[in-house]
This record gives structure tokens, sequence and C-alpha cells, in this order.
């Protein structure tokens, strides 16, 4: 009777923390679709798509607030050691980096509302393309890994981070220098400059739950590891 009572627990354990990984990996996906939204409506200029990401906020942070009381409750209820505590601990960190990955795409949507009433930027559009598909890119492979728990995936966005930063800098550089040269456009170009800034942001935030799922695999804290050491600071973990 023990072990058969064992064995449930167990099994309904293993189910905890499946529901958990599939609740975080569907709070993913909204916030993937909002940031690609996000993007999509300001390029176009398109309002109502801008509203639809705003509104996909609502959803995330009820999903934050489940995982989070899942993982309060699993805590309390099974005090899990080893790796399952790492993935719960993990998971529960990753959760806060999507959560903010959507508010910044709710940012990109609310400035896209005012480039809609202002008019558009005359500058700026080419940079927002280039650095949304590269942000929309690592959160996909941020969620494949977190699937697969593939650390190599994990390692490889991180890297992708620093090429984000890098086009970033390149973006920012060009529109300071067109404000100067034309001040007539500068409130528009800010709002350019803000959504640019949400998309660096949200590449950091990418890179910032890789670094917890690491841990939960490896059980190594990488967050103040550089980048070009990841691969030989665990290799032998």
């Amino acid at each position: 009777m023990k072990e058969l009572t064992t064995d449930h627990i167990s099994k309904q354990f293993n189910n905890e923390l499946e529901m958990l990984r599939q609740h975080f990996l569907t709070m993913g996906g909204i916030v993937e679709t909002q940031v690609q939204y996000a993007v999509q409506a300001l390029l176009e200029s398109n309002g109502s798509l801008a509203e639809d990401v705003k509104d996909k906020d609502v959803t995330v942070n009820q999903l934050d607030g489940l995982i989070d009381e899942e993982c309060r409750r699993i805590l309390a209820k099974r005090q899990p050691a080893a790796s399952d505590l790492r993935m719960v601990l993990s998971i529960s960190k990753a959760v806060s980096e999507l959560e903010r990955i959507g508010d910044e795409a709710k940012k990109i949507a609310n400035l896209t509302l005012n480039l809609v009433s202002e008019g558009e930027s005359p500058r700026g559009y080419v940079e927002i393309n280039r650095i949304g598909q590269m942000v929309s890119r690592m959160i996909h492979d941020t969620l494949d890994a977190y699937a697969r728990l593939d650390i190599d995936a994990a390692i490889k966005v991180a890297k992708q981070d620093r090429l984000v930063d890098q086009e970033y800098n390149t973006a920012m550089r060009s529109l300071v220098t067109y404000m100067m040269e034309d001040p007539r456009s500068i409130s528009r170009v800010i709002n350019v400059i803000w959504v640019l800034r949400s998309l660096e942001r949200i590449g950091d935030h990418a890179r910032y739950a890789c670094q917890h799922l690491i841990f939960m695999v490896k059980g190594v804290d990488v967050r103040h590891i550089h980048v070009n050491d990841l691969d030989s600071e665990i290799k032998d973990k």
C-alpha cells in the first residue's frame, strides 16, 4: 500500500510539473505573437492590430499569476529537490522575463498608436523591421530550447543578443544624426527610438530566460558569465 501511495504521489507531482511547463510554453507562445503583431502593426500603421497586442496583455498577465501560484503551491506542497527544484525556480524566474517581453510589446503597440495619429516617422522603419525579426527569432528559439531542454540552443540565443545590441547601437546613431539634421522630425523619430529600445530590451529578456534554462538543466548560474565563456563554463557540468 505504501508503494502504491508513493507511486500515486509521484505521478501527481510529475503531472503538476508538466502542467507548469505547458502553461509556461503557452504564455510564451502568446508573448511571441504579441511581439510579431506589434512590429507588424507599426510597419503597416495598423491601429486595430496594435489594439489586439494590448488586449493579449490581459491573458499574459493572467497566465503570469497562474504560473506564479503553481510554483508556490509546488514548493509548499511537494518540497522538491535537485532537478525538480531547479525546474520550478527557473520557470518562476523565466516567466517574469516573458511577462516583461509582453509589457515591451504593449509599449510598442502604444507607440504605434501615437505614430498613427501623428503621422509616420521619416526614418527608422527598416531598422525596426530588421531588429524585430531578430528578437522574434530569439523568442521562438528560447521557447524551443525550453520545450527540448536544449542547452546549445540557449547559448545560441544568448550570443544572438550581442548582434541585436550592435544593430540597436547603429540604428540609434543614425537616428540621432537625422534628428540633428531635421529638427522637425524629432517628435516622430523619438517614438521610433523608443520602439527600438523596447525591441532591444526584448532581446535582453530572451537572453535572461535562456540563462535560467541553463541553470535548470545544468545547475550552473551563468548570469554573470560573459557570453563567450558559456561553452567552456558548462561543458564539464
